[in-house]
C-alpha cells in the first residue's frame, strides 16, 4: 500500500502530461491512479488540474515573556552593583545582593518580583542581559625578565600542585602601569591571591624595585584574614633576590617560584590581573606622587568590593572523553564566603569579617571606585616629579592576624 507521501509525489509527476493529453489518454491515467492510490475519481480530477497550494508554515504559540519589566530592570541594577559579571557568577548570589542592597535602602521590590528574580537561571540572565554589555579591552604589556638570582635555592611549584593547598598560601605577580613603553620609572600593582578562598590583596608601587616589592607584600601580608603560610611567584628579579628570601625565611614562609615561560603555573593571579587591575585601572601610564596616591585610593575601595562582593567560581574536577575535556565548577562564592567556609581560619577572625562585612554597601563602594577611578584616569601620562620617592615605600608592620584598618 502506497503511503500518503508517495501517492502525493505519483500525481506530481503525472500532472503535467495529464495536462497536455488528449481524452483518451486522460481517461487511461485516471484509470491508473485510481488503481495505484486508491483516490476516488473525481478527487483525482481536481489534483491533476490545479496544483496543491504551498504548505503553510506551522503556526507558533505566542509565547508570553515571564521576566519582563521590573524584574529585567532588578537585575540589571544588581547586574551593575557585581560589576557586570556573568550570570553563572550572577545568580547564586543575587538574593544576598538584594538583601545587602535593601539594608543600605539602594533597592525596593514588592513579592512577586522578588520571586521571579530569585527563581532566574543564569542563561535567562545572560540572555536577558546580553544588550548591555561591553566589549572587550587591548591587552597591555608584559615586563617580567626571568632572572638567574637564586633559582638554585627556590624550589619550583606547578599549577598542578596546588590541589591540596590550605588558606594562606598564595600567587603573587605585578602589573606594570607603563603604558606603550617600559621606559623610565612607573607604577605597578602587586597583586596577591590566596590559591583556596580567591582572597585578593593588591597595593600600588611607585617602581619595582626590591625593597618596594618587599614591603608591599608585607603590607598585603598584614590585610590578609588569616597567617600567610606560603608565597608563589614568578621568575623575575624583583621576587627573586636575596631581600624577599630573607624576608620569607624570617617569617617562615614557604617561598616557590612557578618555571619560566609557564604562565598556566600562576594561574590564579594572571586570571585577577585581568579581571581587577586590567579591567578597573586600564592601560594607561602612571608615574609620581600624585598618581600613586590616586592609584592608593582606588585599590582601597577596590579590595573591599573584590573580596566581600565579586563571586568566583573554583574548578572543581576535570573529565577527558577522548578528545573532549568537560571542567566542573562549584557554586559561584565571594572570597569573604569561603573565608568563612575555611577551616583554617579562627572565629575571632571570621566574626571581625562579618562585622565589616554588615557595614559594606555594595552600590556605595561602586560609586566610589567609579569616583576615584576617574580621577586617576585623568593623570595618565603625566612627567614624573623629581621630589623623593623614598617615603612611598609600603612601611605598615607586620601583624599576621589584623586586618587593615582601612578596612
Amino acid at each position: 500500500m502506497m503511503s500518503r507521501q508517495a501517492k502525493r509525489e505519483l500525481v506530481d509527476a503525472v500532472r503535467p502530461r495529464y495536462r497536455k493529453a488528449d481524452a483518451p489518454s486522460k481517461q487511461r491515467m485516471l484509470d491508473e491512479l485510481v488503481a495505484n492510490t486508491g483516490y476516488h475519481r473525481k478527487y483525482l480530477i481536481q489534483l491533476l488540474n490545479h496544483a496543491p497550494p504551498p504548505p503553510r508554515p506551522p503556526r507558533r504559540r505566542a509565547h508570553r515573556c515571564k521576566y519582563v519589566g521590573p524584574v529585567v530592570v532588578a537585575l540589571e541594577q544588581v547586574w551593575r552593583v557585581a560589576n557586570r559579571i556573568c550570570g553563572k557568577r550572577l545568580v547564586p548570589v543575587i538574593a544576598e545582593f538584594v538583601a545587602v542592597l535593601e539594608r543600605h535602602g539602594e533597592m525596593h521590590l514588592d513579592a512577586d518580583t522578588r520571586t521571579l528574580l530569585f527563581s532566574i537561571s543564569a542563561a535567562t540572565a545572560d540572555r536577558l542581559l546580553r544588550r548591555a554589555r561591553r566589549g572587550e579591552r587591548p591587552h597591555g604589556l608584559s615586563t617580567t625578565k626571568p632572572g638567574t638570582m637564586l633559582k638554585h635555592a627556590i624550589p619550583v611549584r606547578t599549577f598542578a600542585q596546588w590541589d591540596d593547598a590550605q588558606a594562606g598560601f598564595v600567587e603573587v605577580d605585578l602589573v606594570a602601569h607603563c603604558g606603550d613603553t617600559t621606559r623610565g620609572e612607573y607604577l605597578n600593582s602587586l597583586n596577591m591571591v590566596d590559591v583556596k578562598t580567591r582572597w585578593n590583596e593588591f597595593v600600588p608601587l611607585i617602581n619595582r624595585s626590591q625593597a618596594a616589592v618587599t614591603a608591599g607584600i608585607d603590607l598585603c601580608r598584614s590585610r590578609l584574614p588569616y597567617p600567610l603560610r606560603g608565597l608563589d611567584s614568578d621568575n623575575g628579579p624583583e621576587f627573586i633576590n636575596h631581600d624577599l628570601k630573607r624576608y620569607c625565611e624570617q617569617g617562615q614562609i614557604t617561598f616557590t617560584r612557578c618555571r619560566p615561560y609557564h604562565k598556566n603555573d600562576q594561574a590564579y593571579v594572571e586570571q585577577k590581573n585581568w579581571t581587577v587591575i586590567r579591567q578597573m585601572v586600564g592601560y594607561d601610564r602612571y608615574e609620581g606622587i600624585e598618581a600613586y596616591a590616586a592609584l592608593t585610593a582606588l585599590h582601597e575601595s577596590l579590595r573591599l568590593y573584590v573580596n566581600f562582593f565579586q563571586p568566583v567560581m573554583v574548578l572543581t574536577h576535570k573529565e577527558r572523553h577522548g578528545a573532549k575535556v568537560t571542567r566542573h565548577y562549584d557554586q559561584a562564592k565571594t572570597p569573604y564566603q569561603r573565608v568563612l567556609d575555611s577551616p583554617e581560619v579562627s572565629e575571632i577572625d571570621k566574626q571581625r569579617l562579618k562585622e565589616l562585612y554588615d557595614s559594606l554597601n555594595p552600590a556605595a563602594l561602586l560609586r566610589e571606585i567609579e569616583a576615584r577611578q576617574e580621577i586617576l584616569w585623568r593623570l595618565a601620562n603625566r612627567p614624573a616629579p623629581t621630589d623623593d620617592l623614598s617615603s612611598l615605600l609600603p612601611t605598615v608592620p607586620f601583624q599576621p592576624d589584623a586586618l587593615s584598618a582601612a578596612a
